[in-house]
């Protein structure tokens, strides 16, 4: 199947710079779709290392996934693909940040594509209901 993109535009009531911080470091991801997520390579910037070339691991039950950051720019900006592992043909990840009114607003895009044969549909849904969801809580609670 073709690729599959997951559209999710999320609001928040906190100012930009609280939201990209938070969701820029993979400890608080973590927690906040309920699965665990680790950076395991520093990206080569000292003064972040959550940026460009670092690579976080997350597992799935007994699937682990590793996406390495390809594009960081401080209130703006994360792109990152998958890497290694899980069953994917496909991902890219863009997290785009602006500011209205001194509150954030994120539209995020994943292009997918499965390995496994009419896998892509469902792995948009499942995506777009896990991430939409979590973005959802964690905006709630801003």
């Amino acid at each position: 199947m073709a690729r599959q993109t997951v559209s999710i535009t999320q609001d928040f009531s906190q100012p930009l710079g609280t939201v990209f911080e938070f969701l820029s470091k993979p400890e608080n991801l973590g927690p906040l779709y309920g699965v665990p997520i680790k950076r395991i390579v520093d990206a080569k910037d000292p003064g972040n290392p959550n940026g460009v070339g670092s690579v976080r691991r997350m597992r799935i039950g007994p699937v682990a996934v590793e996406e390495t950051i390809t594009k960081f720019e401080k209130n703006s900006l994360i792109e990152y693909r998958v890497t290694k592992g899980g069953f994917l043909k496909h991902q890219l990840g863009t997290m785009r940040f602006s500011e209205h009114d001194g509150k954030a607003t994120l539209d995020y895009t994943i292009e997918v594509e499965s390995q496994i044969p009419f896998g892509t549909l469902p792995l948009k849904l499942a995506l777009q209901s896990a991430i939409g969801g979590a973005l959802r809580k964690y905006a709630a609670r801003s």
